[in-house]
């Protein structure tokens, strides 16, 4: 676990400690990539997309998954939510990446209603990601594992 203040520059924080955690942990280097672009998204989102002054990022393993969550200090009533962009739009691919990198994704809210966790969970070799990818190109929005039905509540404005 690591904190981070809610700047810009945060975000090559948060991918150098993930990649460092996950080297350290034997972890595959293309795995490792995969995990440090899903932080890397999350991470800029939460900057993004919130008023926090402070970003948590969380990070182990269990058996073959690697779990990274983001926790912000998210006050509004929106949830993240997977767009389809345009060809020629600037922005909201990050969570459609996040959708293809992970095995599964969600949010819920923080244990002290302080804000909201983002998480995602990939495996730990790289290969297995190959079916998450093809899961994340339909165009339904998966609903997550920890039974939050609106974790995917649209907001247009997430990326």
């Amino acid at each position: 676990m690591f904190g981070l203040p809610a700047v810009p520059v945060s975000v090559a924080a948060a991918r150098r400690n993930v990649r460092e955690l996950l080297s350290e942990w034997g972890i595959s280097r293309e795995t490792c990539d995969n995990a440090v672009l899903v932080t890397s998204e999350l991470v800029t989102n939460a900057l993004t997309h919130t008023e926090s002054d402070l970003i948590v990022c969380r990070l182990r393993t269990a058996g073959d998954l690697i779990h990274l969550e983001v926790e912000d200090q998210n006050r509004s009533r929106t949830l993240p939510a997977r767009r389809q962009p345009k060809p020629d739009d600037q922005g909201g691919r990050g969570l459609l990446l996040v959708g293809m990198l992970s095995s599964d994704w969600g949010v819920r809210d923080a244990p002290q209603g302080t804000g909201r966790i983002v998480w995602a969970e990939l495996p730990t070799e790289a290969v297995e990601a190959v079916e998450a990818t093809e899961a994340a190109m339909s165009p339904a929005v998966p609903e997550p594992r920890d039974g939050s039905a609106d974790a995917h509540a649209a907001d247009p404005s997430w990326t």
